[in-house]
């Protein structure tokens, strides 16, 4: 192994996130050799490398291969969740869908959070980063709309500096923002019309369209589907949301 790409994956144990401007992660999204060292030198220890163009920050997770070694030792399947409850897991599935889908809408047209939504040049610009894209939302609204099924204020305020603490979210005085991990830890693909036509549809206004169809995994966490599925207005498209946070979470 070469000293930079040592250093870059000692980097990423000890932080577990890196940002995308950062000089080795430019080169390893960047320089094919370096990148496939990068990815071999992972693989062989049941690692990859975890990144997004709508994300700052890179991290690394567990290989789809190596997940029932870990996390199926045991008799029943051991979701790698960070402790948290079934309220907190919403909790996050709740922020992810409210912070990280308006944004990924306002970088795929474009903009950046201050700008004109008319502005119709703003296909033209480069593709904003996700400090310059995401607005985060107001904890007040968040208590007012989840509250009552997610622990209310006490309980809900112990999960966010959980969240907070593990890198997920940033409290900025009355507003929750978007942490490192935050659209790095969900497929997106298989969550976002689930999430948007399924469990969340109150909360965007949207009438329930076809969904998405998601090929089943018998070895992920049944239990955090049903538990997600109650938490989040009893839906039964909830419990894909479990199934994919379970699948990518960083380790």
């Amino acid at each position: 192994m070469n000293d930079d790409s040592q250093i870059l994956i000692a980097r990423l144990l000890t932080h577990q996130t890196l940002r995308r401007d950062d000089k080795l992660v430019k080169r390893v999204l960047s320089d094919e050799l370096f990148r496939a060292e990068i990815d071999a030198r992972l693989l062989a220890c049941g690692l990859k490398l975890l990144d997004n163009v709508y994300a700052d920050h890179v991290t690394l997770a567990l290989t789809r291969t190596i997940e029932p070694k870990i996390f199926g030792a045991r008799d029943v399947w051991q979701n790698n969740n960070f402790g948290l409850a079934r309220d907190g897991v919403a909790l996050l599935v709740v922020l992810w869908a409210q912070i990280i889908l308006p944004k990924r809408e306002r970088q795929e047209t474009h903009q950046h959070a201050d700008d004109d939504q008319n502005d119709m040049f703003g296909t033209e610009k480069p593709l904003p980063r996700a400090e310059d894209a995401s607005i985060g939302i107001s904890y007040k609204a968040l208590l007012s709309d989840f509250g009552d099924k997610l622990g209310k204020k006490t309980r809900m305020d112990m999960n966010l500096g959980t969240l907070a603490k593990l890198g997920f979210i940033e409290r900025r005085g009355d507003f929750i923002l978007e942490g490192p991990l935050l659209d790095l830890m969900m497929d997106t693909d298989v969550l976002k019309e689930r999430i948007i036509n399924g469990a969340l549809a109150d909360v965007f206004k949207r009438a329930p369209s076809r969904l998405v169809a998601v090929s089943g995994d018998p070895l992920l966490d049944a239990d955090l589907a049903d538990d997600l599925s109650a938490d989040i207005g009893d839906s039964p498209d909830a419990g894909d949301a479990g199934d994919a946070l379970s699948s990518d979470l960083p380790h």
